[in-house]
């Protein structure tokens, strides 16, 4: 059995042996919807969102927990079951994920493609199409800075979707990212949750953002 430990935004129900936590806001009518996968080896992220129109709604973000004690091929399975889980349940339209980063552990790094691997071939046995980015590509589509840090990338997750409670794994909100991410490459602008003023979209958003909360950018 495998659990994940999730983000409650509304309610939380236990479905299939696993926690579920999503917002039960209804979305009418959505044109898209997105999985975000952040792999990993012992920790693996994903988040799914919905986007109709000009607006944008997370359903789920979420992670899948690995012992330790488990072989490798063991946990690729879980992998590979967790991902299509997702996909039955949610249906995506497309599938998004986060390339590993090239570090100076063959070995980590090894393990690390084959957890990747596993999650694209199950998107791609569910005929969704597949889409790849690197961290820096990420952070520079959520925060307009390649480097920032896991902390400024949630902080900017906060604006975009209105969300008020942190989740205890950083994994959750980097998937987070890798969805929203693939949705910025093509897409009309995106109206900010809780925007006062109809018709308020994303335009120049990153600028303006930082010009009224300096004090959120590291330097």
């Amino acid at each position: 059995m495998f659990n994940i430990a999730g983000i409650g935004l509304a309610n939380c129900s236990v479905v299939q042996s696993y926690k579920s936590c999503k917002n039960t806001v209804p979305l009418h009518k959505p044109v898209k919807i997105i999985l975000g996968i952040d792999p990993g080896t012992l920790v693996m992220g994903h988040g799914i969102i919905a986007v109709n129109g000009n607006s944008m709604e997370l359903l789920e973000m979420s992670v899948l927990k690995l012992s330790g004690k488990k072989d490798n091929y063991e946990r690729l399975q879980m992998i590979h079951q967790h991902v299509m889980l997702l996909v039955q349940k949610y249906k995506p339209h497309e599938f998004a994920i986060e390339a590993p980063f090239f570090g100076k552990n063959v070995q980590s790094m090894l393990k690390l493609g084959r957890a990747q691997g596993v999650a694209i071939a199950a998107a791609m046995s569910a005929g969704l199409p597949v889409s790849e980015y690197s961290p820096k590509k990420i952070k520079q589509s959520i925060t307009g800075n390649g480097n920032a840090d896991k902390e400024q990338v949630w902080k900017m997750l906060q604006h975009i979707l209105s969300l008020k409670e942190k989740p205890k794994h950083f994994d959750a909100t980097d998937a987070l990212a890798v969805a929203i991410c693939h949705h910025f490459q093509g897409k009309l602008p995106v109206t900010v949750a809780g925007s006062k003023k109809k018709g308020t979209v994303m335009n120049n958003s990153w600028s303006d953002f930082i010009k009224k909360n300096p004090e959120r950018i590291k330097k």
